[in-house]
């Protein structure tokens, strides 16, 4: 982790840097500051772009009562590169586009999906919780996905204002 912290703060902007002055030097000073600014100006409307795009999926997929695994890894993909594309300079704008442009994001959902497989783990409590059922449930679920089944208890509070917890009558 430290060294990732080092790459992206010191060594991506003094590349950034120098990536700026060789193309300043061959094509000059103002067409670089224009091409700058050009990409930065794509990289918003790109942004604006796609990221609604992803926002109309992310919402027929919730329509559809499907899960957007999909449509959330698109979008913050689409976060991220709208970020690199506005940050000032070219090897950021060039990861940026990647990150936009649909064929090479798929490509990086796919990677990205292969670099988190297994490490993150999702904790349920069965009994069927809408259409995002546990594996193992069998299939048992209430007539409707809102029905709860529990009890209560009011618990007055304590002399302090704080609520104390409740006995069990078995004890």
């Amino acid at each position: 982790m430290p060294l990732l912290l080092i790459l992206l703060f010191i060594v991506v902007p003094i590349a950034e840097l120098y990536v700026i002055i060789q193309v300043g030097q061959a094509i000059g000073v103002v067409p670089t500051l224009i091409l700058l600014l050009a990409d930065a100006l794509l990289g918003s409307w790109l942004l604006k772009h796609e990221g609604r795009s992803a926002w109309r999926r992310f919402n027929e997929a919730l329509a559809t009562r499907r899960f957007p695994g999909r449509e959330v890894a698109d979008g913050a993909l689409i976060i991220v590169g709208g970020t690199l594309l506005l940050t000032p300079g070219f090897i950021t704008d060039i990861f940026g586009l990647f990150l936009l442009l649909p064929p090479t994001r798929a490509i990086s959902r796919r990677l990205l999906k292969r670099l988190t497989i297994g490490r993150f783990a999702v904790v349920t409590s069965g009994g069927g919780f809408g259409p995002f059922e546990p594996p193992g449930a069998g299939g048992a679920r209430p007539s409707r996905d809102y029905d709860v089944e529990g009890t209560a208890e009011e618990v007055p509070p304590q002399s302090n204002g704080d609520p104390r917890l409740p006995r069990s009558d078995q004890s």
